[in-house]
């Protein structure tokens, strides 16, 4: 490739092995790859430095503060999923401002995410070696499953459930025809937290969709499903809802609920193995594969 990054640097580690490494002189005269994520925004900036390409894992942020002391820049990678300006680690509004493309990935981890719903609510069912749901062990077929946030993972999980002859619901700020024409039902909120058993939520980081009164509609009996890094509802709430008999909480990664040593994660209820559920072997492949077309396409289209 003839037209190549100056200076590209990956600002923290992005989940690439070492021949992925490699391969960055394809796109970059110059690559500098971090094997620790920065400590601030100034260390940041600094590693950026006169960098005109940069690679940033979901873990940092970059800020418009970084962005207007960087005038070299004019392409950041997010080696992660990039949704909407509110939802993504970088600061989506300077970088266009300023002139700098931002791209990021999508469908790369959604199929470990229902794996890791579907297993642990079986797990949960039949009392496999942790909590038991019910006093009598029970299959998924029958249960009724409420799906917030129809997208990518969403429609994966909601399929996932159906499978197992489960009665899916789903809420979304838009309905999906096609959805409800393979049998997944809508429902408006409220409906759905009062008539599912359980209720996983997919929605964009720092989207809170649920109040106290909502998980208080909810009851008790129930199983509350989230794989997002942020909550949809208050920390507070979320707690006060695990305190009535027979609701539990399965979700992914600890930093969600208030991190290892916060109120929740310690409690009986809670089934956390404090792992990001979309991580594994096949979805790094797809990371580096979709990382790698963002970069030819930008340097191919400029």
């Amino acid at each position: 490739m003839a037209n190549k990054f100056r200076k590209l640097v990956a600002v923290e580690p992005v989940r690439f092995d070492q021949s992925a490494i490699e391969r960055l002189s394809e796109v970059a005269e110059t690559v500098i790859c971090y094997n620790d994520s920065p400590s601030s925004q100034k260390e940041m900036l600094r590693r950026i430095g006169d960098a005109d390409a940069v690679l940033v894992f979901y873990t940092s942020s970059i800020s418009a503060w970084v962005l207007e002391r960087c005038p070299n820049l004019r392409y950041i990678g997010m080696c992660c999923s990039l949704y909407t300006p509110e939802s993504a680690n970088v600061d989506i509004r300077a970088a266009n401002a300023r002139g700098i493309t931002v791209t990021g990935i999508r469908r790369y981890g959604d199929q470990g995410v229902a794996e890791f719903v579907v297993s642990e609510l079986v797990r949960l069912f039949h009392g496999f070696g942790g909590p038991q749901f019910r006093a009598e062990p029970m299959e998924l077929a029958g249960i009724r499953a409420g799906i917030i946030g129809l997208g990518d993972v969403g429609s994966l999980v909601a399929e996932a459930l159906q499978f197992f002859h489960g009665e899916v619901y789903y809420f979304s700020r838009t309905r999906k025809p096609e959805a409800e024409a393979r049998g997944i039902g809508y429902l408006p909120l409220p409906d759905l937290l009062e008539r599912c058993d359980v209720v996983s939520t997919h929605l964009h980081k720092h989207t809170v969709l649920i109040d106290e009164k909502g998980l208080a509609r909810l009851g008790s009996g129930k199983v509350l499903i989230n794989t997002t890094f942020t909550l949809p509802y208050p920390l507070e709430a979320l707690e006060k809802w695990l305190n009535q008999p027979g609701n539990f909480y399965i979700g992914d990664t600890a930093n969600a609920i208030g991190g290892v040593n916060g109120p929740i994660y310690a409690l009986p209820n809670v089934i956390c193995p404090n792992r990001i559920a979309g991580e594994s072997r096949q979805s790094g492949r797809l990371l580096r594969e979709k990382v790698f077309h963002n970069l030819k396409h930008y340097l191919e289209e400029t």
